[in-house]
């Protein structure tokens, strides 16, 4: 990790409980239970040193992102910057969502369903597209934060603390992902969403830095008391939980593991009931995982708490087929096949395992597989899914709008829980509600193994 970026949502505020439109005005404050949720924030964040913090300037975002760094512990100046300002909704602002609809229903729809093809009126009588304007603040913002913070320097962690739409846009814009994309991320308030940002691949003009979503919309460091429930809440449509099983042993020594089936080890089977405590009160309708041991353990685990919902294996859902590789530590590897170990590092996409699959192998059968359970789901439903790295990055990649170019932008650690809603049914556009939890693994930074798939 060269750059870590830490970001928060501001909290609760006025407007948010009044369901009314905030954008860039500054009329909106902090509730009481958006101050509680500022300082548990600060809370799960003790013990990480914090080198530079950006805010927006708007009070929401400022007394959060203060009222932060107080809990946390952190003397670092907060800098305030005007290209973390909300979304430019003007001719909306103070008004009720349910007004909003009622008075500009045309507008409402096209906000809701395409929000990036959204063109307003300025007092003026000027047009402008809100979201594209905000996407290029974003990516100012972005640039300036990377030229202030050299992924390829010293490691360091940033705060950025922020609204919704904004936060949403900077997401896109790590990602190198199109507007179209908006709606497809949710962000809680007082969310946590940590990047870890590297150099890219040496000589590639195009891709000057390496994005990896560590996890994203965390709510778990937030008590029942200021957040409401462990999970952000399911709105219409069916929902899926999708979980990387728990340790193993060749996880733990960096051993290529593929499809030799390797059962949990003992930390492994920890994770899998910390899992199960976790999700305890989720109500689960079915599951599925892989036809392996280990994420066959690690749904068992979880299913302790909820008698009576039937199991299925999927062998759609099991690992990549490494060939000649499995069993195998890097350096054995390296010592065989260094140029396309190197390969596989770099451009995932582009490598022929020996003896074994593609990613695109796997993209495509671990999609098939997700997308038939989706298929089957009503819209009441909730299904648990557990699998693999592998696989998970290729269904988080391809939810996400991303390629099999990015399996790597992507984290999953053993035992990390991921939540996916379809508002619209299974054969729209999903919504990552919220990425790799580990928070019930013992903090809100992912510290599980980092073995090799």
């Amino acid at each position: 990790m060269s750059l870590r970026i830490l970001l928060v949502r501001h909290g609760l505020s006025s407007f948010n409980l009044e369901h009314r439109i905030q954008g860039r005005d500054d009329l909106s404050s902090l509730t009481d239970v958006g101050a509680k949720q500022a300082l548990a924030t600060g809370e799960a964040l003790r013990g990480l040193t914090i080198d530079a913090a950006y805010s927006s300037p708007l009070r929401r975002a400022h007394d959060t992102a203060k009222a932060l760094l107080a809990a946390q512990g952190s003397s670092v100046d907060l800098k305030l910057s005007d290209d973390l300002l909300e979304v430019d909704l003007a001719p909306w602002s103070g008004l009720l969502s349910s007004e909003v609809q009622t008075q500009f229903p045309q507008d409402y729809a096209t906000w809701k369903r395409s929000p990036e093809q959204l063109q307003l009126r300025r007092a003026d009588g000027s047009e402008y597209a809100p979201i594209p304007e905000l996407m290029a603040q974003a990516q100012r913002f972005l640039d300036g934060l990377l030229a202030a913070h050299d992924p390829g320097g010293s490691p360091k962690t940033v705060l950025v603390v922020g609204h919704n739409a904004i936060l949403r846009c900077f997401v896109l814009a790590l990602l190198d992902l199109e507007a179209s994309g908006f709606r497809r991320l949710r962000l809680e308030n007082a969310s946590l969403s940590v990047f870890n940002v590297s150099p890219g691949p040496a000589g590639s003009a195009s891709k000057p830095v390496a994005v990896q979503i560590e996890s994203l919309n965390g709510t778990t460091h937030l008590q029942p008391e200021v957040c409401g429930s462990s999970l952000p809440s399911k709105g219409p449509g069916p929902r899926m939980l999708l979980v990387r099983h728990g340790e193993t042993d060749w996880n733990r020594q960096g051993r290529f593991q593929g499809q030799i089936d390797i059962p949990l080890n003992e930390n492994g089977r920890a994770q899998a009931a910390a899992a199960g405590e976790f999700l305890r009160k989720v109500s689960f309708d079915r599951a599925y995982s892989s036809s392996m041991s280990r994420p066959r353990q690690t749904a068992e685990g979880i299913l302790k708490h909820h008698a009576g919902v039937p199991l299925t294996s999927v062998s759609d859902l099991v690992e990549i087929g490494h060939g000649e590789w499995e069993g195998r530590l890097e350096e054995e590897i390296s010592a065989g096949w260094a140029e396309l170990l190197a390969d596989w590092k770099r451009a995932p996409e582009t490598v022929q395992m020996p003896g074994g699959e593609t990613i695109h192998d796997v993209w495509d059968r671990s999609l098939r597989g997700w997308n038939t359970i989706a298929a089957s789901l009503s819209a009441e439903e909730t299904a648990l899914v557990v699998a693999h790295d592998a696989v998970n990055k290729t269904i988080l990649c391809a939810l996400l709008g991303l390629t099999p170019a990015d399996i790597w932008a992507v984290k999953q650690g053993n035992g990390g829980v991921t939540v996916i809603d379809y508002p619209n049914g299974a054969d729209q556009a999903p919504v990552v509600v919220c990425l790799n939890q580990t928070a019930h693994l013992g903090g809100v930074i992912d510290r599980t193994a980092a073995g090799a798939l």
